[in-house]
């Protein structure tokens, strides 16, 4: 399983734990309701159906979903939020792209450009960085929660682009346009999801070690903290154990 997926599970899970659980709840409201600026019908809007999905597996309350829902179609009176990208590179020339939900655009720059200098990363350009991600759709299976063979026909025939096993767990690729078909067929099984959403897949990877990896990781839960900042995606390559002491 590659580094931010494996990295991005792990964080799902501690945060479902920790005091953190806070801090993913309003993420993911804040993401119910910039999806449904568009429509709060979820049969004709992916991205809230999609947006929806994750909060019910973090267990977000259904009155706070639709609390979301009619804020965003402006039924309930809330803060507009600008969605923003920002690309940058941390330690060892890691490429990274912020995914930016804010009602004040100078304040969230202010606060990622000062943890990327805090953490020895920088932030770049726009488009410096997001040639080598490609907007995919995202599944992580546990491992023996159903045979690899048969996810992997299953999620195939679904629509999916690659399915990818290792020990932690089982990654499933798909593309844009195909995610909620193949999440579908995967949810018919008995298959257990860790994580599913719509991610920025790195083409290549940078793989980093020992110091270097620690710095990485620490502009990763820095970034991660900030209020603003939804979702962080990176190239690195990092030992599983890394990761999971960091976590």
């Amino acid at each position: 399983m590659s580094g931010h997926s494996k990295w991005s599970t792990i964080k799902h899970k501690k945060a479902a734990n920790d005091s953190r659980r806070g801090k993913l709840f309003s993420k993911l409201v804040k993401e119910i309701t910039a999806a449904a600026r568009v429509g709060g019908d979820v049969d004709m809007n992916p991205r809230l159906r999609t947006a929806i999905a994750a909060a019910k597996s973090s267990n977000v309350p259904n009155d706070n979903i639709e609390k979301a829902i009619l804020r965003g179609t402006g039924e309930l009176e809330g803060e507009t939020y600008e969605e923003i990208l920002y690309e940058g590179y941390g330690p060892g020339g890691v490429a990274l792209m912020i995914e930016v939900l804010t009602d004040n655009r100078n304040r969230a720059v202010a606060e990622i450009r000062h943890t990327f200098t805090k953490h020895e990363g920088r932030i770049g350009e726009r488009g410096c960085v997001a040639w080598g991600f490609d907007k995919c759709g995202l599944i992580v299976v546990t491992p023996d929660s159903i045979d690899e063979e048969e996810l992997f026909l299953i999620a195939v025939e679904a629509g999916a682009e690659d399915v990818t096993p290792s020990e932690t767990g089982m990654e499933i690729i798909t593309p844009l346009e195909m995610f909620d078909s193949v999440l579908t067929a995967v949810q018919e099984t008995s298959a257990e999801i860790q994580l599913a959403e719509i991610s920025m897949i790195p083409q290549n990877t940078v793989k980093l070690d020992g110091k270097e990896a620690e710095r990485m990781l620490r502009l990763m839960d820095a970034l991660d903290e900030l209020d603003d900042v939804q979702k962080v995606y990176a190239n690195f390559d990092i030992p599983d154990n890394l990761l999971e002491d960091a976590a």
